[in-house]
């Protein structure tokens, strides 16, 4: 049994099968961890959406912001945006059979030393405390009322954590924290419009893996998001989003032994292994 931990697919159903035939994935034996953004802007989300719903055990995934956004959109909570490649899912026969599985996607996903979540925990959360967190959110996103989560759902404000946060304030700040969160503050306020390389990073913040003191920092932390970043492996982080949808690459990692596999997400260059 093995365990793989996938980067960011955005609907690049093709470079995911081909990755999975890399990595001999048995979905009998072995498990895959997808960091989220497993939909939209890409040319398949449909295919994918379908196949990790059909993997069941065999694969645990955390909801990004396009995910998200997709249960948005599907809501009439907000519009399509100008990139968006949703609409198959929308028109799909089975559209509610799928949004009704991933709406029940966790947003944290721990195990051991691991923790996944697609963009980041702020400074001061603890694994615990951001375990429950994200507990309350899923709880929200399962529930009858769903639709007024999205109503509130999107907004930058509040851009930091405050244990007095309460109602939908509470839930937004969790949520952009673990789905949109690249840079912070010392203090954990947050900057949603920042995408870019480190070395550009704006005066004041950084990025969050590199707080100090940061309450998180015992655990490995599995995530995306933050395709400009790429790969980073470090002893306590795990950056797996390397911009397939850009014409990078799809990135899996064998957690038991970090061995990495890549297949290049550019036309024509075909497949590459990384010892």
């Amino acid at each position: 049994m093995a365990t793989f931990a996938i980067g960011d697919l955005q609907g690049c159903y093709q470079e995911f099968q081909e990755l999975l035939e890399l990595i001999r994935f048995d979905p009998a034996e072995d498990k895959l961890w997808l960091v989220g953004d497993i939909v939209n802007r890409g040319p398949d989300s449909l295919a994918v959406l379908r196949f990790v719903r059909g993997l069941k055990d065999a694969a645990i995934m955390v909801l990004g912001n396009h995910d998200l956004h997709l249960l948005m959109v599907a809501e009439r909570c907000v519009k399509l945006h100008r990139n968006d490649t949703l609409n198959d899912i929308l028109d799909a026969p089975d559209r509610d059979e799928l949004l009704h599985w991933l709406r029940h996607q966790k947003l944290l996903h721990a195990d051991g030393n691991y923790v996944m979540v697609h963009a980041g925990l702020l400074p001061s959360w603890s694994v615990a405390q951001a375990s429950l967190l994200a507990k309350i959110v899923e709880t929200a996103l399962r529930s009858p009322d769903f639709h007024e989560l999205c109503r509130h759902m999107y907004g930058n404000q509040p851009d930091h954590w405050d244990n007095g946060l309460e109602g939908y304030e509470r839930l937004r700040v969790v949520i952009n924290a673990m789905t949109r969160m690249r840079v912070c503050t010392a203090d954990g306020k947050m900057d949603f419009g920042y995408k870019g390389l480190m070395q550009d990073i704006p005066a004041g913040y950084l990025p969050w893996f590199d707080m100090p003191n940061r309450a998180s920092s015992e655990a490995i932390i599995v995530c995306g998001h933050w395709s400009a970043l790429g790969l980073q492996i470090r002893d306590n982080l795990i950056a797996l989003d390397t911009g397939c949808l850009w014409g990078g690459s799809l990135t899996a990692i064998r957690l038991e032994d970090r061995r990495l596999f890549q297949v290049s997400c550019a036309a024509g260059e075909g497949i590459r292994h990384l010892q």
